[in-house]
């Protein structure tokens, strides 16, 4: 009964990383649709300036531009379904620890050099005499 609240706590902690993951992957998928929107509408508006306005018209250049924006789409679209599920927060937190552990390797390589350098026992001898 009484443990009861640590549990609760953990999980509610876990809850709300996944609440949190959940939330980005959201904002993440909703950006991209907005931008799939903005792209289809540019486009059209794109085809527009050319063929009605007539800016342009002896060269179909609205083409390329749709091309390069569709393009950056798919890069877009790239990053949301294929890297940021790969490289989520599992992957962070991997580095994370890789990065903390080579941290440690390399204060301990330290720690050990200082004390070859400067061993404690010749100090301590020197104080005492």
């Amino acid at each position: 009964m009484f443990s009861k609240k640590k549990s609760t706590a953990e999980v509610d902690v876990e809850q709300h990383e996944l609440l949190e993951n959940a939330q980005k992957r959201i904002k993440q998928k909703k950006r991209l649709f907005s931008h799939f929107v903005i792209f289809l509408i540019g486009s059209v508006f794109l085809v527009l300036i050319n063929k009605i306005l007539k800016y342009g018209e002896s060269y179909d250049w609205f083409l390329w531009a749709i091309t390069a924006w569709a393009f950056l789409f798919v890069i877009h679209a790239f990053n949301v379904f294929v890297t940021s599920r790969f490289m989520g927060k599992d992957w962070e937190r991997q580095q994370r620890e890789k990065l903390v552990a080579k941290q440690k390797q390399r204060i301990a390589e330290l720690q050990k050099e200082i004390e070859t350098d400067f061993p404690l026992s010749s100090i301590n001898k020197k104080k005492e005499v």
